[in-house]
């Protein structure tokens, strides 16, 4: 008979933590396991699949929130009988609502866990959806519109907390890149679901399907959404930990740096967005759907930009990927503003804007990189910063374009202008605030 003995038996695979702090997960063969640096690395990819989509969704909710409603811009000037500017104040408002949500949930998702801010405030958005759809005034629907941002904020901000949770280094610019592959696809389709919604409904019906958008993204987290931040890894309690966690992100040269670049990138993209809907449907003389058509093909220059910046960064360093995209946002910025003048039609104008859209693709998912990577501890913190300074910053800028525009219609010379102060001042922050040689490669 056959000594069974002597056969080895098969372990489960069990973890260790070492004290490097990387999770090691053990075999049979404990000295031949692969280490774990992070916890995310030991998922299986089709999970890995399922969170890229679904944290991809919770993002698009706010590119959906903005966007969705464009096209009814000269429709929401008409029926409440006002002007260009004060359309673009809803947008300001939801900007604001942006930035404050994201200063609210980022550092309460550190301390109390990513599930509860999510669900609270996504519920918000659902609400405030609502209220825009009944609102009786232009005053009553910007209010609205503050909350719908407030709302929306949380799932940006808790996604890219998750991503930072379970994953570092160069996977981290991998999986952050695919998050914004998916929530990028959401201003290329928002203003072509926004068209077709005007030609079966009224604008207030767009907002009604906001609010189901915000329905689904909540039963989604409630039943799919895991608790990324257990306990053990919460900040101490007490409102100090607060200001800590901020004073460690803004004591960061690199941070800071790459937050003003980040902010300037995305108030140049949003002087776009709060006057393209003016300037091809009223000067070029566009429909809502044709002006949708046009959206969505700039849109998918950010989606190019988004994917190749990952790779670009994963060999170079996203401080020298950084270095080449914000010298091409001066450079095509000033090449709409030279077209205009040249008077060289809608194609002059086109053209360095879906340069311009790209260029933005190859910033943004490197500024996220440059700050969370290097605030592991703090990710809600840090990114409820990159947020607010967002939105914040782009809701105080993009107003320029109908101040600039006061008293004539809004040209692509006037858009442009507010668009090439920003790329300079981030060309700016990128060489004297950040100093790319002075920033460490990645880790792999």
């Amino acid at each position: 008979m056959r000594d069974t003995a002597s056969i080895p038996t098969q372990q489960p695979a069990r973890r260790a933590s070492t004290a490097t702090g990387a999770i090691r997960t053990l075999g049979a063969d404990p000295a031949t396991a692969p280490i774990v640096l992070h916890p995310g690395d030991a998922i299986p990819t089709s999970r890995r699949v399922v969170y890229i989509i679904l944290l991809g969704a919770l993002t698009a909710l706010g590119p959906f929130t903005v966007d969705l409603y464009l096209p009814a811009f000269p429709v929401l000037q008409e029926d409440f009988h006002t002007t260009a500017a004060a359309i673009q104040l809803t947008l300001t408002g939801t900007m604001i609502g942006f930035a404050l949500g994201q200063l609210i949930v980022g550092p309460l998702s550190d301390k109390v866990g990513r599930r509860v801010p999510l669900l609270t405030v996504t519920a918000v958005h659902v609400l405030a959806s609502l209220a825009a759809a009944l609102a009786p005034s232009l005053e009553l629907l910007t209010a609205a519109r503050v909350l719908m941002g407030m709302g929306a904020a949380a799932g940006g901000v808790v996604a890219m907390a998750v991503v930072r949770d379970l994953f570092g280094g160069r996977r981290l610019v991998v999986m952050l890149s695919r998050l914004a592959l998916v929530s990028g696809v959401a201003p290329v389709v928002a203003p072509l679901i926004g068209s077709a919604l005007l030609t079966v409904m009224p604008w207030r019906g767009i907002f009604v399907v906001l609010a189901v958008y915000g329905v689904v993204m909540l039963l989604a987290a409630i039943f799919l959404v895991p608790e990324t931040l257990p306990a053990a890894r919460r900040q101490e309690k007490g409102s100090t930990t607060v200001l800590q966690r901020y004073r460690s992100v803004f004591r960061d040269r690199v941070f800071v740096g790459v937050l003003i670049i980040g902010g300037m990138t995305f108030s140049g993209l949003f002087s776009y967005l709060s006057a393209s809907s003016f300037l091809f449907q009223e000067t070029y003389g566009f429909d809502p759907q044709q002006y949708g058509l046009l959206f969505a093909a700039n849109s998918v220059g950010l989606v190019i930009g988004v994917q190749t910046a990952s790779r670009l960064a994963a060999r170079f360093g996203p401080q020298w990927v950084l270095a080449c995209s914000t010298a091409a946002l001066v450079v095509f910025a000033t090449a709409i503003i030279v077209t205009d003048q040249l008077d060289l039609g809608l194609w002059g104008t086109i053209v360095p804007l879906f340069l311009f859209m790209t260029a933005c693709g190859f910033t943004f998912p490197n500024v996220q990189v440059l700050a969370l990577d290097r605030h592991g501890k703090a990710a809600g913190t840090a990114a409820s910063v990159i947020g607010a300074v967002n939105f914040g910053v782009a809701g105080l800028v993009t107003p320029l374009v109908g101040a600039l525009a006061e008293g004539s219609e809004i040209t692509a010379t006037t858009m442009a202008t507010v668009m090439v102060g920003c790329a300079v001042i981030a060309v700016l922050s990128l060489w004297l605030v950040v100093r790319p040689r002075t920033v460490e490669r990645l880790a792999p």
